[in-house]
């Protein structure tokens, strides 16, 4: 497959709590990026896991070169775990999904083309498996953002996602919890990063236990959004 501008790519899975996910996970990105031929790495995030994630990260990198794991100790949020994935990137383009197996990477190849006039590539979930609860915090928080913020996504946190690293050297991230892409998208809008929208299928999880939409997560994440918009107002 013809991949376009994107030649060099950093693939990283922020993880907590994935041991029975992970080595799956990891070997459907080998699977898609050797085809690929391209310069690649994968990182793996483990923010502090509390099960076997961490061992059989250091296991699988042990056996292959391309892979390297970044350990947080204690867990240090979603947020945390995203920063330290684009920090430890070191390609030209860098991607992300979530080390719980509920995107197929098999999509990957799908966001290469729209790298030549776009910046970011974000993925928007199509039939998205989550509860209805979860669907309609989702939706109540992108409204609330695409408003504060005068942006049109349609899926802020959707964990499926494609930049030029450059971006990072350009940008600041202080959010280490559920703000995180906000704060990006946010920050690199200011800049005059272009944005491109792509829908990628869901599926439900199989294995581990979603932690996201715990309340003291979802207050922290209202009181960092306003702080988040008086500062990049004042940056203005």
């Amino acid at each position: 497959m013809n991949t376009g501008t994107v030649t060099s790519l950093s693939v990283f899975f922020p993880c907590y709590n994935e041991q029975d996910n992970i080595e799956r996970v990891i070997k459907s990105a080998i699977d898609v990026l050797i085809p690929l031929k391209m310069d690649y790495e994968i990182i793996i995030v483990n923010d502090g896991s509390k099960d076997r994630t961490g061992q059989i990260a250091d296991s699988l990198a042990a056996k292959d070169k391309h892979i390297k794991v970044v350990h947080h100790q204690p867990n240090r949020g979603y947020g945390a775990a995203l920063q330290s994935g684009f920090k430890a990137a070191t390609k030209e383009f860098v991607f992300y999904t979530d080390g719980d197996g509920q995107f197929d990477i098999k999509e990957l190849p799908l966001l290469f083309k729209y790298m030549t006039d776009y910046d970011i590539v974000t993925g928007y979930r199509i039939k998205r498996q989550d509860n209805l609860i979860r669907k309609i915090n989702a939706f109540c928080w992108t409204t609330m953002v695409n408003l504060l913020f005068g942006m049109k996504i349609k899926d802020i946190d959707c964990a499926f996602k494609l930049y030029r690293r450059r971006i990072f050297d350009d940008i600041k991230m202080e959010s280490t919890g559920a703000l995180i892409n906000t704060e990006i998208f946010a920050r690199a809008k200011s800049k005059g990063y272009k944005i491109f929208q792509i829908g990628v299928h869901h599926y439900p999880r199989i294995a581990g236990v979603q932690t996201g939409a715990k309340l003291r997560v979802i207050f922290r994440a209202f009181k960092e959004l306003f702080a988040l918009y008086k500062q990049i107002k004042n940056d203005k």
